[in-house]
Order: structure tokens, then sequence, then C-alpha cells
């Protein structure tokens, strides 16, 4: 068996002219040192290599994406790094780390550090972004919330500040920088939707729509992140964009299966690039006849290989697709529909064909911003237990208005309901479900790192909904999920 992998990768190799001398191993995935990368450049992780595909051909390092429009050195490829799927791997910043001994910009202190201050006496901690690739968020509590918050676990002393001259409290969140890439099929922009300036919900407006929301979460990051002086040009805004949105990523290779487009699969970059996407493409709560829950063909050939990796990949798209489950206390899904129990599939969330995302702004709370220590429900406190949660702010959110009133919850992340548009009980926790693609180059896994590897990822799901998957049931997923 290690004869035929080792064949393979050296095959792999060969045939997408990896030349080692070109390539510089960082943790988990690669980084490439030229400025020009060819398309498609194989860019390996701990199960294969990943690649991403530009109608371009090439890319090539420069322009607003990779310019400095900051103070701080940063650009936007700072946690958007190729070799990552166009996201952040805790490897790779622990490598970044330990390579400048913290003194890239990756490393800025308004928002790399769990507190954009040192307490007297004690240095920057960058703890949460070395370990579990986290930035910290700022956000601002709104002021016609229908709660009230209180910070019970504060780890770092900045979970929750208030302003002594206004009262607005300044809430400390810690998020996963999402991928910039696969943006074409977005329904919602941000983990709590909060660059959703315009609706993508319609066909007929979603192209302009998505640019406008990119252009403005551009924009932000770059005042944000970057913390730049000068409100960069619209001109720069749109080629930050229009690089963004050429770009698809995807798994492309894997050390026991070998290519993942051979044999009739339709795995890779090139494949996902041509994939049809439009608002409410196989919506699971539109009407029934408008919705199969085979939202994922990619693997259906490999269902007869003699390759038993490939078999094991076309099981688990299989056991994705139609294996059942029990969704229970999911705000914005269980409430919203006033039903206590729903029967479904991983594509009733994840409907999307062939990407993974909700194909329509269907923000969830699944759970995997709660905590163990402060958690009532069983079956959550159970799921969470499976995970390597970091140490995070615990609040106490007290619902005082609405059909939620006196209603408490423990989280580290408020969710959507922290949006200025928000403030609603309803809104407390929920965030998009994100694509699914490139997933094996960009570890930890949710919105808060709390999955250290697509085991625990699986482990959650086969506990919170009930899914009583086999052991060889469990492998097959993790298999499919990290050839996406």
């Amino acid at each position: 068996m290690l004869k035929n992998v080792r064949a393979r990768v050296r095959s792999f190799l060969r045939r997408s002219q990896v030349w080692l001398g070109m390539v510089t191993l960082v943790g988990a995935a690669t980084a490439v040192a030229a400025a020009t990368i060819p398309n498609l450049f194989p860019f390996l992780d701990a199960t294969g290599a990943m690649a991403t595909f530009t109608p371009a051909g090439k890319f090539v390092e420069k322009g607003a994406f990779f310019a400095n429009l900051g103070t701080n050195g940063r650009t936007c490829a700072s946690c958007h790094v190729i070799g990552n799927a166009m996201g952040l791997s805790a490897a790779h910043a622990e490598a970044v780390y330990e390579r400048t001994n913290g003194a890239d910009p990756l490393f800025s202190a308004v928002d790399g550090a769990v507190c954009p201050t040192a307490a007297p006496g004690r240095p920057l901690n960058f703890s949460l972004l070395r370990r579990y690739g986290l930035i910290r968020i700022g956000l601002t509590v709104p002021s016609s919330a229908q709660f009230t918050i209180t910070a019970v676990h504060d780890p770092y002393g900045c979970a929750l500040v208030t302003d002594p001259a206004t009262g607005e409290q300044t809430l400390s969140t810690y998020r996963r920088p999402l991928p910039g890439t696969n943006l074409g099929f977005l329904s919602a922009v941000m983990f709590d939707g909060r660059e959703t300036v315009a609706p993508l919900t319609s066909q007929a407006t979603f192209a302009a729509n998505l640019i406008t929301d990119l252009k403005h979460q551009a924009l932000d990051a770059t005042l944000g992140h970057a913390q730049a002086s000068v409100t960069p040009s619209d001109a720069q805004l749109m080629e930050m964009v229009n690089f963004e949105l050429s770009l698809n990523s995807a798994q492309a290779f894997d050390f026991r299966a070998g290519d993942l487009d051979d044999d009739g699969a339709h795995g890779g970059a090139r494949y996902l690039a041509k994939a049809p996407y439009f608002p409410g493409i196989n919506d699971s709560l539109g009407p029934p006849a408008q919705f199969t829950p085979n939202a994922f063909t990619i693997y259906a050939k490999w269902q007869y290989s003699g390759n038993p990796m490939r078999r094991s990949i076309a099981r688990g798209e299989q056991i994705f697709n139609t294996h059942a489950l029990t969704i229970t206390s999911v705000r914005g899904l269980n409430d919203a529909l006033n039903v206590a129990a729903i029967p479904g599939t991983c594509t009733t969330c994840h409907d999307t064909p062939n990407v993974g995302n909700h194909s329509l702004p269907v923000p969830l709370e699944i759970g995997t911003s709660r905590t163990v220590n402060y958690e009532t429900d069983s079956t959550i406190q159970a799921a969470v237990s499976q995970l390597s949660m970091p140490d995070l702010p615990v609040f106490e959110i007290v619902c005082n208005q609405g059909p939620y009133a006196g209603q408490v919850t423990y989280t580290s992340d408020p969710g959507k309901a922290l949006n200025p548009s928000s403030g609603l009980c309803s809104d407390v926790g929920r965030g998009k479900g994100p694509i699914l693609r490139g997933l094996a180059a960009r570890a930890p896994y949710f919105h808060n790192g709390a999955a250290a590897t697509l085991s625990e990822v699986v482990d959650f799901y086969n506990v919170r909904f009930q899914m009583n998957l086999t052991p060889r049931e469990k492998r097959d997923l993790v298999n499919f999920l990290q050839t996406l």
C-alpha cells in the first residue's frame, strides 16, 4: 500500500511539474516564493494537495490585493494565503510567527493579539492566532439590542469593554478568516453577514450586488485589519474584488486516491469553476420538487473503483447526501419553522450543488460557540465535548424583549445579533455555513477553530444531530470531506 502511495505522489509531482526548489514546506501547506504562480499549481497539505484555478492562466502577486494600503504592513494576502486555499491555516500562522519571531504584519496587535493592548508588565499575547488561526473582531453591541450582555468568563481581560463616556459596549469575538476564493457561490458576506449590504437573494441582481458587498468588505478590511489612514480608491477596491472573483480553489490530489479528477470523478478547481449557481439553487427550504438531497455528485463514478480509497470517498459522498439525521435546537431553523425535530441529511443545510454552503442566507446556530461548562442542553454539551475548543470569552446573554424574553444563552460569539441592523434575540449565535471546498488546506474548522481536524467535525455532527455513524462511516465521511 505504501509503495503504491509513493508511486502516485511521484507521478503527481512529475505531471504537475512541481519543482521542489520552488517550494518551501510550511506546516501542512507550502508557500511559493516566486511572484508569479502557474495556474493550478499544487500546494501540499496533510492529505494531498490543493490547487487554485483562474481563467487568467497564472497568478501574479501584484495589484491591490497584494498591496500595502494600510499602516501596519498587512495586505489582503496576509490572511488569505494561496497555499491555504486563500484562507489561513493555524499551521501557517505558527510557521510565520516562528520564522519572523512575531514581527510579520500578520501579528499586528489591532486584531492579531487576543487584546489590542498588553496588560501592564505583560507582552502582547498572540496565542489564539498561532494555535487556532483566530483573528480578534471587536464589535459594538447595538443600542437597540433586545438583550443585555455580560462577560462571565474573560480569560484575556478585554471580553467586554464599556466606554465610560457613552456607555457603548465593545465585545471581543474571535473568528477564522474566511477564504478569499470561490466567492461566486456566496449567499452572505462574512460569518455573521454584516458585510451583506446588498441582498444576495435574486438571480437578477446577484452579480451586481455581490460586487457591491465584496467592495464594502474590502473597504472595511483595509480600514480595519490593515489600519489604513487613507481610504482606498474605487479602482483599488474593484481590483481586489475582480481578483477574488477570478479564483476557484479545491483539493486536487489525495495521497491514497490520486488525482481527484481521474476515472470519471469531477474533483478539483477546474470543474468547480464550471459549477452552476444562482441564489436558491437546490434550496432545501423551498418547494420540495426543487430540492434534491444528492447535492454532491463529484465522486459518484468511484463507487465501484478498484482503489479502496476511491470507494471510501464515494461512500462518504453518499453519507453526506443521504444519511439520516435529526435537527433539534437550531436557532434559525427549528424556532423559525416552529418544529422541534426536523428529519434531514447534511445537505439540508449544505445544499448548494458540489459547493456546500446554503444557497440562500439562512444563518444558523448549531452550538459551536457554546461551552461545556455553561451549557444546559445535554445534546449540545455532548457534541461540544468532541471538540478541541479554544479558551474564549463566554458571554451571558439575557433576552428582555420579544418572544425570547427571559431566555438566557451562554456563548462565545453572539453572531448575527451584534449586527447594527439586528440586535435581535432570535439572531443570537447565528452564522452562515461556509463553502466547503478546500477544507484540507485550512485547518482548524468552524468559525472559532473549535475542531482541530475533520474527524472532530464529523464527531461533533454525529453527536449533535444523532447520526449514529459507524466507525467506517465516520472514516468514509472524513475521506470525502478532505477531498473537497
